[in-house]
């Protein structure tokens, strides 16, 4: 049975969007128009090879997935078989490619296939790691359960990059409005002086000399200055396609005092809460260290994941492995070798992943905190160096004239 996305008329003229399952074409049209439906447009999901790649390609937003996630987690938890389930969401789903992405993930589940393989035919909306955890709860008979925690998992990670991406929007904008309020400053007030100033016939200070020639170089090299903007934005946007650049670049920001720390608490997070969610769901040591290390973006730490997972394999404990790097904070480490000696490894690994997400959440709010204002000393102190070059030819002049 197949899926089809269509486009119809009701008894009352309004149009109406949706996706009909039937085993071809025709028979979709029928189920249409005993419905009582003017079928305007009608096409099939994508299928085969062209389809798969288009598969590939489709991706949905964070807040879909949470979304999503949790009432699938609410259905199955009411007794909903996972058809079901889908079937609702497909009916009350208000974009069109989250009801594609369900329409095609229930056609397959209708000819027989896991959810788990359903949600391969789309590895951008539902990632290695969102696939392993459904198939450990495929597997453990605990599919409501571990769809549970995979929607306290989604939804935890959204609220953090929200926090931290809201955070930094105040120091942004004052950057941006500095930025365009010193330009304009040169570009168009100091140019008014410049007459004045040249008339005087005197000899100007040091200061005003210097806006003065800052100014000219703006308003002459400014197309120069565009131009060698540009050409480094376009060598970065190819350098950034090298793994070798990109990952000298994550060892630098290690490196860097303060955003260094918030990269590796950031990643630590993610790392310490994947590893929770997936051991407590029943997935293999070995199997959620090799999902997990995906979630880690610095390409660094994301090494140092790999090696330890090389080294469990070869019959090391995690905590020992992930400490060889010195790479990830001691605490993790710590909290980790007191859950394997004492069973309790997954509560450990989610007091790991609380205790580094709330020093993050407190490392950006200082940040932060500080950045704001520093913003704004330094757009003061350029306005006054701007004010006080165009002010002290005139208390000369004052002078002179006294």
């Amino acid at each position: 049975m197949a899926g089809f996305r269509f486009q119809a008329l009701d008894e009352r003229g309004r149009t109406i969007e949706g996706v009909v399952e039937a085993d071809t074409l025709k028979l979709a049209r029928t189920q249409l128009r005993e419905r009582g439906l003017w079928v305007s447009e009608l096409a099939e999901l994508s299928g085969g090879e062209a389809g798969e790649r288009k598969n590939s390609r489709v991706s949905l937003s964070t807040t879909d997935l949470a979304l999503i996630t949790r009432q699938f987690a609410t259905l199955l938890d009411a007794g909903l078989t996972i058809e079901q389930v889908l079937t609702v969401l497909i009916e009350q789903a208000e974009v069109n490619r989250v009801r594609d992405v369900l329409a095609a993930v229930r056609s397959d589940i209708l000819a027989g296939s896991p959810l788990s393989a359903a949600l391969a035919r789309f590895p951008r909306v539902f990632p290695e790691l969102y696939r392993t955890i459904v198939r450990a709860g495929e597997e453990s008979g605990r599919a409501a359960a571990v769809m549970r925690r995979l929607a306290d998992y989604i939804e935890a990670r959204q609220a953090l990059a929200a926090k931290v991406g809201v955070a930094f929007v105040y120091p942004a904008v004052v950057l941006a409005v500095s930025v365009l309020v010193i330009v304009g400053m040169l570009t168009w007030v100091v140019p008014q002086m410049v007459t004045v100033f040249q008339s005087a016939k005197q000899t100007l200070p040091l200061l005003t000399r210097a806006l003065l020639w800052l100014s000219a170089g703006l308003r002459q090299y400014g197309y120069l200055w565009l131009i060698a903007l540009t050409g480094a934005g376009v060598a970065l946007h190819f350098a950034w396609r090298n793994e070798g650049f990109r990952r000298a670049l994550d060892a630098l920001l290690l490196r860097l005092p303060l955003l260094g720390r918030l990269n590796r608490a950031g990643n630590t997070a993610r790392l310490a809460s994947t590893l929770s969610i997936l051991v407590g769901s029943g997935v293999p040591l070995l199997t959620a260290m090799n999902a997990a290390a995906g979630v880690v973006g610095n390409r660094v730490l994301r090494e140092a994941v790999s090696d330890a997972l090389r080294d469990v394999r070869e019959g090391a404990a995690l905590s020992t492995a992930l400490g060889r790097s010195k790479l990830f904070p001691p605490v993790l480490v710590h909290l980790i070798a007191s859950g394997e000696a004492s069973g309790r490894l997954e509560a450990m690994l989610d007091k790991a992943a609380q205790q580094q997400t709330g020093e993050l959440e407190q490392r950006v709010a200082t940040f932060t905190s500080l950045l704001g204002p520093a913003m704004v000393l330094i757009m003061g102190v350029s306005v006054l160096l701007i004010v006080l070059a165009i002010l002290l030819p005139v208390f000369e002049m004052n002078q002179l004239v006294k």
